[in-house]
């Protein structure tokens, strides 16, 4: 478990699922180009996740009222060439309930992640990708103060409803371990503002 003031990052588990088929549901106009089941599918996509090779999810808890409200992921971990230890990690398969956007919940869990990945894990570089059309991500990950690379194209399976079994360009978005430190520091900024509201 990594905790934060706002959120905890609690290995997802089926315990979560009534909580996160209804923060699915509170209003899911900003899921246009992301993975978030229905209610109905919850217990398939937990189920799934839990058995994803390389996937570490959790369930992001608001301490507040510690309910689930959404879901994010460590995953596709990679190697250093010819030997043990870990080189790299991504931060994806995240969402979160429309009430729980733009509450600091998404900055202080990308900070945790983070801060696990880099000081714990000793990686040394962090991804977080988006599909290039989700400009409200993409607008989210740039306020967060983590670094744009570029748009790889036709890089990843589309999960925009209709695009099924077809790829989509994605915009990568990346932390470098000689990053971190002021990554972190405008993450912490930016939740010191968010708390002082």
């Amino acid at each position: 478990m990594l905790a934060g003031a706002l959120v905890r990052l609690e290995p997802l588990a089926m315990r979560q699922v009534a909580d996160l088929a209804e923060a699915a549901e509170e209003d899911r106009t900003s899921y246009d180009f992301t993975l978030v089941p229905r209610a109905q599918g919850m217990t398939d996509y937990v189920a799934a996740q839990l058995t994803r090779d390389g996937l570490t999810p959790f369930g992001q808890i608001r301490v507040a009222d510690g309910r689930a409200v959404g879901c994010t992921a460590l995953w596709d971990p990679r190697t250093w060439p010819g030997r043990s230890g870990l080189r790299a990690i991504e931060i994806g398969f995240t969402w979160l309930a429309a009430s729980a956007q733009g509450t600091g919940i998404n900055a202080e869990a990308k900070l945790l992640l983070m801060s696990y990945a880099f000081e714990t894990l000793g990686v040394a570089r962090v991804d977080l990708k988006t599909d290039a059309r989700n400009l409200r991500c993409r607008r989210a990950l740039e306020r967060l103060g983590i670094p744009f690379e570029g748009v790889l194209r036709s890089w990843s399976v589309s999960w925009a409803p209709g695009e099924e079994g077809l790829l989509r360009d994605s915009a990568m978005f990346a932390v470098t371990d000689a990053e971190w430190p002021t990554v972190r520091a405008a993450l912490r900024a930016r939740l010191a503002n968010t708390s002082s509201r």
